[in-house]
């Protein structure tokens, strides 16, 4: 079970295979990825970090994010995340964003949401 003081909720990671990749599948948004990050996932993938870039990510503004991919009208999927196995692809290069769910700032305040996203958090 995991937990940070500054959150009124923990995470309780053996719950995370009963969603299917909630945190990884739903509306469109920025999977933002470091240049150090860039390096791991390019090492993990076997191949540079220029071929990362023009493959699966994206520039906004001075920061890049990685490309998703549409599964329905209005649902998306991160490239890496595989549909069939429902688990990330990049489990272990998985960038600070994806490591760091569901301990968001923005679930300070949206404690309702979060829960309704993923069944791995407990009061």
């Amino acid at each position: 079970m995991l937990e940070n003081e500054n959150y009124p909720y923990k995470f309780d990671e053996n719950r995370c295979a009963t969603c299917e990749g909630n945190c990884c599948i739903g509306e469109s948004g920025y999977i933002w990825i470091t240049k150090e990050e860039c390096i791991k996932l390019a090492e993990l993938l076997n191949i540079t970090v220029q071929e990362l870039g023009a493959k699966y990510l994206f520039k906004v503004g001075y920061k890049y994010s990685i490309r998703e991919k549409q599964i329905s009208q209005n649902s998306f999927a991160c490239v890496f995340f595989d549909l069939e196995k429902k688990q990330c692809g990049v489990y272990h290069a998985r960038p600070n964003q994806c490591r760091t769910f569901p301990f968001w700032e923005y679930f300070k305040n949206n404690i309702k949401e979060v829960k309704e996203e993923c069944p791995a958090i407990v009061e």
